[in-house]
């Protein structure tokens, strides 16, 4: 049996992130995973090239039974700390929109990087280490296909539920259930959303289409870019929105962000009013969309025969589309995994199981998720840094 200070378990950005902090102080650390290799969402992340962080971190941009959790990790090792460790390894960012930071060239350099620092921190990476019993009786055992494992501290950085085909499971779930710990509702996060009937007829018809859009839910917008499918609508404003929407809710979309179409309306009306009314909508959105939101509003003929209610219909068409998702693509698509480890049960400076002293959650794992853009990436920094400076 392997002995050890601290094993971690899943090799993931929270992961390996803490077995340096650990490592760097001088703590023996092993980090089990049942992949090839480590660090593979980071490697598909962000088109390849790692949305590794985000400048405009802040608590409010994180959902949580309690939001303020998240606080104290990312006060503690923020933004700034990522990107100048980043920098001083001589990998070449951008900031692309909305504070999105990635790589220059390939995310495969940020996981040089951990891997790198890992080795010099002295962190036993132990890869295709499938995980059997994990009990605890003065200090935590580990089984696994690669061994068994035993140390007075265990960090679970498993990450969710989300993407099941690159291996995501729910053993971290399984394991806070197991020591007595409380998980909130696992939903899938960040994933393209499904609808039926007439709705899913014309997001099919315009499949491939992108179009700036603000898509919101109660009191919550997000203006990015919209996508149509042929199986709904993705793209990140939905994306986003997803993460808030719960089955059976409406959202609203507004096809024509910072422009008010009711106005331009009847201006054109007054000005060119023989034009026909798909060729007017068209100035302001591309053909296709325009095509079918001038049939959704059920109008045809020239602007300057249509009324003033029927005007107004086809401006709330374009500005306030009320439609109500049926369900989303599920963790095959999802970015994140809502829900997770009961913040009530952590301690938010060491992440550490209040009830069991020795046990941690970071990362995915526990009931915090962030937007997209970053965000999730900066928890499973900050989170896995808390951690690392207390076991």
């Amino acid at each position: 049996m392997g002995q050890f200070d601290v094993i971690i378990l899943g090799a993931g950005a929270a992961g390996m992130f803490c077995a340096i902090e650990a490592g760097r102080r001088g703590r023996r650390v092993v980090l089990l995973d049942h992949a090839k290799a480590p660090g593979e969402k980071i490697r598909i992340s962000g088109g390849g090239r790692c949305n590794f962080t985000n400048l405009h971190i802040a608590p409010e941009r994180f959902l949580s039974d309690n939001p303020r959790f998240a606080l104290s990790a990312l006060k503690r090792y923020t933004q700034w700390d990522f990107i100048e460790r980043v920098s001083a390894a001589g990998i070449a960012w951008h900031e692309k929109t909305l504070g999105q930071l990635f790589c220059d060239g390939s995310a495969r350099e940020i996981i040089a990087m951990l891997r790198a620092d890992m080795e010099a921190a002295g962190v036993k990476l132990v890869l295709g280490a499938e995980i059997g019993a994990v009990n605890h009786t003065g200090e935590f055992e580990v089984a696994s296909s690669a061994g068994a494992f035993r140390a007075p501290k265990l960090v679970v950085a498993t990450g969710g539920k989300s993407i099941p085909k690159m291996g995501a499971t729910g053993l971290g779930y399984s394991l806070a259930r197991q020591f007595g710990l409380g998980v909130v509702e696992t939903r899938p996060g960040l994933v393209p959303l499904t609808f039926s009937g007439e709705v899913l007829e014309g997001a099919r018809a315009l499949a491939g289409l992108s179009v700036p859009a603000r898509v919101g839910h109660g009191k919550i917008r997000f203006e990015e870019g919209l996508l149509f499918t042929h199986r709904g609508l993705s793209g990140p404003s939905i994306l986003q929105i997803s993460s808030y929407w719960r089955e059976g809710d409406e959202i609203s979309v507004d096809l024509a962000p910072g422009q008010d179409m009711g106005a331009a309306l009847v201006a054109q009306k007054a000005q060119a009013g023989r034009v026909d009314v798909q060729t007017a909508l068209a100035r302001h959105l591309p053909e296709r969309l325009a095509r079918a939101v001038v049939a959704r509003a059920g109008l045809s003929g020239r602007l300057a025969d249509q009324t003033g209610p029927a005007m107004a219909r086809l401006a709330r068409e374009v500005q306030d589309w009320r439609i109500r998702p049926v369900g989303s693509e599920g963790y095959r698509t999802a970015e994140v995994t809502l829900g997770g480890v009961d913040t009530r049960d952590l301690d938010a400076r060491s992440m550490e199981a209040r009830a069991v002293p020795g046990l941690h959650f970071i990362g995915e794992v526990v009931d915090v998720t962030g937007w997209l853009g970053g965000y999730n990436f900066q928890w499973a920094w900050s989170s896995g840094w808390a951690a690392g400076q207390a076991v």
